[in-house]
């Protein structure tokens, strides 16, 4: 079954630059798991690279070149086409507060008593600064904060030539970029916050917290409140028996533990639900082995005799279904930015 699903996003050209608006899904109905649908777009011949054309659909560059594995990163190819990973399945955790999915660089927040999610890309924690697992509450809401940055990440600066001062105050120049959410798990340590990074969204970069683009995150922080239940998993595989019948894996590429690691040869656990899954008559094994060897990061037909869609829907025009503007970073030039009366500490 065909199911709709909504950008709310709108995309203009000023300057050269776009800007964008969150991704909003309607729900799917009882039993089903699957939002959105695949897009293809083909490159115009502007000189944009991979990240400009990931933060234009609201997505990240890894899950970008999990879906166009044979894409240059740095310059695709005028007239290549590319998917846009913009259907997925929604993760199987209780649809409440925030959800954040580690392997697919995602979040998903579930607004209360509306029948509908939002889903943000977000960068996060880097070998060995792992952001962990857990089941948390967001304790805290600090608009404009100030970053302390902690010994440790003083003397890694350091040992790169980069004298880090004890205090970065409030602005544009701030790591924590206008808004954090601080976490109640790990001591409070850990945020889901702005940056001043644009770049590192959708990749492993940080100490641990979590990034979100500029407006992701002041969109986010306007709406929860505190208290909002926040979960935190790793789960490179989800999978779905959907109402009509059909069958879909997504499968993404596990996240590495060591320089070596190569993430798309890396042994995918199979646990004994997805093992019941695989083994039943109405699945296709092979499809899904394939799946598994792919790691597209996009969700697959392995239902047993039906082969996946040979298309997907053409990207012409970006529709507008719900925008909600977001007013453009203050700049130095705008005024000196406003004080924060709050000092963070924590894994940035």
């Amino acid at each position: 079954m065909k199911r709709a699903f909504f950008f709310s996003l709108i995309t203009f050209t000023l300057l050269g630059a776009a800007e964008v608006y969150a991704v909003d899904y309607p729900l799917p109905p009882p039993g089903s798991r699957l939002i959105g649908q695949k897009q293809i777009y083909t490159v115009p011949n502007d000189g944009k690279d991979l990240e400009y054309i990931a933060e234009k659909f609201k997505t990240g560059v890894l899950l970008m070149l999990e879906a166009n594995n044979t894409v240059d990163p740095f310059l695709p190819k005028p007239g290549s086409e590319l998917v846009i990973p913009s259907q997925m399945l929604l993760p199987d955790t209780p649809r409440e507060g925030i959800v954040v999915n580690l392997a697919e660089l995602r979040l998903y927040y579930y607004p209360p008593g509306e029948n509908r999610v939002e889903v943000y890309p977000l960068g996060i924690g880097q070998q060995g600064r792992d952001t962990p697992i857990m089941v948390t509450r967001i304790i805290q809401k600090i608009p404009n904060p100030t970053w302390t940055p902690t010994a440790n990440i003083r003397a890694r600066s350091l040992a790169q030539g980069i004298k880090l001062p004890p205090v970065i105050p409030a602005g544009p120049n701030n790591p924590l970029g206008r808004y954090a959410l601080r976490l109640e798990q790990g001591g409070g340590e850990y945020l889901i916050h702005g940056t001043n990074a644009r770049r590192s969204i959708g990749m492993r970069v940080s100490s641990g917290c979590m990034r979100m683009r500029a407006e992701d995150i002041k969109s986010l922080f306007s709406q929860v409140e505190w208290g909002t239940r926040v979960q935190i998993i790793n789960e490179p595989v989800k999978y779905s028996q959907e109402p009509d019948g059909k069958r879909y894996v997504e499968v993404h590429q596990p996240l590495s533990q060591n320089d070596w690691d190569n993430p798309q040869t890396l042994p995918i656990a199979i646990n004994a639900s997805f093992g019941r899954f695989i083994d039943d008559a109405a699945t296709d094994a092979m499809a899904v082995d394939n799946a598994i060897t792919r790691r597209a990061g996009v969700p697959v037909v392995v239902s047993a005799m039906q082969s996946a869609p040979k298309t997907v829907a053409p990207v012409n025009s970006m529709q507008s279904v719900k925008a909600t503007p977001q007013p453009a970073p203050i700049t130095q030039a705008e005024g000196t930015p406003v004080a924060s009366t709050h000092s963070v500490t924590l894994v940035q």
